[in-house]
This record gives C-alpha cells, sequence and structure tokens, in this order.
C-alpha cells in the first residue's frame, strides 16, 4: 500500500540533503540514540514501597544472566565517537569559510588548525546542545514541587527524577568535550586518546587495586568518554581508514573487556544496576573503554554498509528527521518514562511498569508500555521545539 504523505515527505528531505553529506554517520548517530533509549527503557523500573514510597529497580538486579543485553544496547562510546567525528568536520568546515571570506577564494583552506571561527562554532554548538535543557529542568522543578506539596517522601521524588536527570551527566561531559575541540584539534588524535585510557586505567588500579576513594572515580566521567570522541577526531582527519584498524578496534577492545570482566571482577553489565558495588558506566571503568573500543570498531565496519542503506529515501528521511531531535530524544526519554510510572502509581502494581522486574514475564509486559513512552516522547519532543524556538525568537 502507498504513502503518498510518507513519499512527499522522503522526497522533501532528500531534496534538502547536502550532496556530499555524510549519510552513514547519521545513521551511526541514529543507532546510537535509539540503543540508548530502548536501553533504558527496558532496565529502568520503579518499584512501589512501604508508605508512598518508590524505589528504582532494575531487571538486571534479580536477572544478571541478561547482562548481554547491555552490550547491545548501550551504545555511548558510538555517540561520543561520532560526535568526536562531526564536531572536527564541522569546526574544520567553518574555518575554512570564515578563511574564505578573509581571504577570498583562490587562497581558502579547509584543512588547517581550527582557528579562525573557533569561539563562534562553539557558541553555536553550546546553544544546539545546551537550549534542550532549560524545558528539562523546568518541568521536574514543577514535578518535585508538586510532589512536595502533596506530602511525597522524598524517596519517591528522587527515585522518579534521578534516573530522568541522568541523561544531563552525560550532555555535560558532551558539551565539555564540544568546547574543547579547538584545543583538542591541535592534539595528536592517537596520543590523547591512549592518554586518556592511561588515565583511566590508573584511576582503576588506584580505586579497586589500591583501595583508594571511591571519588576518584570520577576522573573517568570525561577521560573515559575522550577516548572515543578523540578516535572520532581521528576519523574526521582521515585516520582509522583502514578495515584491518576496524577490525583490531573490535577484536582488542572486547577481549579487553572480556578478560577484565572475567579475570578482574569487572562487572558483566556495561550499565548501572541498582543496588550494586560497581557500575562500568557512572563513572566509566577501564572495562567499559575496553568496550568502546570495541564499538568504535563495529561502527567503523558498518559504516559503509549503512551509506548505501541510507540510499533509501524512506530510510534516509527516518534517520534525518531523528538526528533533528536527537538531544531532546535523549534528555527527554526517561522522562516520560518516569512520568507514566507516576500517573500509574494510584493503580498500584501495574504490570511492566510498577511491578518488580524479577521475572523474565516482566520484559514482554515492559515492552507493551514502549509505544506509550514512544508516544509521549513525540509529544515532549514537539512541546519542547516549541518552547525552544520561542526562547530564540526572544533571546
Amino acid at each position: 500500500m502507498r504513502d503518498p504523505a510518507g513519499l512527499r515527505t522522503a522526497a522533501r528531505v532528500e531534496a534538502m540533503t547536502p550532496p556530499g553529506r555524510d549519510r552513514g554517520v547519521d545513521a551511526l548517530r541514529a543507532l546510537a540514540i535509539a540503543g540508548v533509549v530502548l536501553g533504558h527503557w527496558l532496565v529502568t523500573a520503579w518499584v512501589p514501597g512501604p508508605r508512598g514510597t518508590v524505589a528504582v529497580s532494575s531487571p538486571l538486579a534479580f536477572m544478571p544472566e541478561l547482562a548481554p543485553l547491555s552490550w547491545v544496547l548501550q551504545t555511548l562510546a558510538v555517540f561520543f565517537f561520532v560526535g568526536g567525528y562531526a564536531a572536527a568536520r564541522g569546526l574544520r568546515t567553518a574555518d575554512g569559510r570564515a578563511r574564505a571570506e578573509r581571504a577570498g577564494p583562490a587562497r581558502a583552506r579547509t584543512d588547517g588548525p581550527a582557528r579562525a571561527a573557533g569561539p563562534a562554532w562553539v557558541r553555536a554548538r553550546m546553544g544546539r546542545l545546551l537550549r534542550p535543557v532549560g524545558p528539562l529542568l523546568l518541568v521536574w522543578a514543577g514535578i518535585a514541587a508538586g510532589l512536595a506539596l502533596h506530602g511525597a517522601p522524598y524517596a519517591t521524588v528522587r527515585a522518579l527524577a534521578l534516573p530522568a536527570l541522568g541523561p544531563i551527566w552525560f550532555l555535560a561531559v558532551f558539551a565539555a568535550l564540544t568546547a574543547a575541540t579547538p584545543l583538542l584539534l591541535k592534539l595528536r588524535p592517537g596520543v590523547t586518546a591512549a592518554s586518556a585510557a592511561a588515565v583511566v586505567l590508573a584511576v582503576d588500579a588506584v580505586r579497586f587495586g589500591l583501595g583508594g576513594p571511591a571519588w576518584l572515580g570520577w576522573v573517568n566521567l570525561a577521560a573515559g568518554w575522550l577516548v572515543p570522541y578523540m578516535l572520532g577526531v581521528a576519523w574526521a582527519g582521515g585516520g582509522l581508514a583502514s578495515r584491518r584498524t576496524a577490525v583490531a578496534l573490535l577484536a582488542g577492545g572486547a577481549a579487553g573487556a572480556a578478560v577484565l570482566v572475567a579475570g578482574f571482577g569487572y562487572p558483566a553489565s556495561m550499565v548501572g544496576v541498582p543496588g550494586a558495588g560497581v557500575s562500568n558506566l557512572s563513572p566509566p571503568t577501564l572495562a567499559a573503554v575496553a568496550f568502546g573500543l570495541a564499538q568504535v570498531g563495529l561502527a567503523l565496519l558498518a559504516h559503509g554498509p549503512l551509506e548505501r542503506l541510507m540510499r533509501r529515501p524512506r530510510l534516509w528521511a527516518a534517520v534525518a528527521l531523528l538526528n533533528l531531535s536527537a538531544m531532546t530524544i535523549f534528555l527527554w526519554h526517561l522522562t516520560v518514562a518516569a512520568v507514566t510510572a507516576l500517573a500509574a502509581l494510584r493503580f498500584g502494581a501495574v504490570p511492566g511498569l510498577l511491578t518488580p522486574p524479577a521475572h523474565l514475564s516482566w520484559l514482554p509486559e515492559r515492552l507493551g508500555w514502549l509505544p506509550v513512552f514512544g508516544g509521549l516522547l513525540a509529544l515532549a519532543g514537539a512541546a519542547a521545539k516549541r518552547l525552544n524556538d520561542r526562547v530564540s525568537r526572544s533571546a
């Protein structure tokens, strides 16, 4: 059955796409966002407790055999890898345009160090990245105030708000790396990535081997994600071009993660598990970095096939539209799940939403809620876009 509206949308998106657009990179970003969203929707649960309290839980806490699910759906390294690639390409292009305006087309260069357009480019990127945060914080300020006025326990407010606002931590790190891109482009990407990995190794050795303080692990929040980000910068500069390099990253990263999990006691889950003593993600551990290297290798191998696949107009239209709302989706996806759970509290134990995720039957029950989450996310995205546009016009 033909879909004229869908065909028209696909045709418009196709016509608006620049000829040199790297559609494979956009597809990788879309897959990374989809993995994060689906993963969080499947492993984040809320369980009612005594005296009106609500606690955060996860099926991984009850069924550790589901840890391989996190290997598929924890795609943050790809998100940072593609982010580094796009930032490096974008800044070099902006710098080339600035030079062209000053010196004329004959003297314009787009491949030199990013200097001329750096501050303006950073300001524009920060606006795009951080503008969606304001509406999210306003909504949660209202929710928290409303819950407090109705006598909700602090534990309940925290259990609902903390997961929902968690993406801001990762966005803050991503924004910091983006702001530092003019400086990072002056460094050797491979050496910088290796140095960042060495920092993570040293921090983990002190924390886990020498009994160092737990707070030291937060150094890895920047160092751990700097590794895939700088690999993306290297890719934008023509590095990581060979298939052999991609296979080496995939095999070496996977082997390293396996050794760390099996031989050194790192958690098998690549996402945090409530109640666990150590999380691979908050803050990142060496196992998460090794796993990220494997994801980068897989992304490099998948790039070519995805680029060809994106020549199909409808697929490309879906990916392009998702990329336009990537930050909004990333920020709001857990909020819609938390708000759904909050609205259902009056009904007691709602299967797949407000029941302990202790049995495999919980997973199909949760899958039944995903269309609800998806619909609410679309509404939240549209509302956030209108608010962002209004703020932009008044600025």
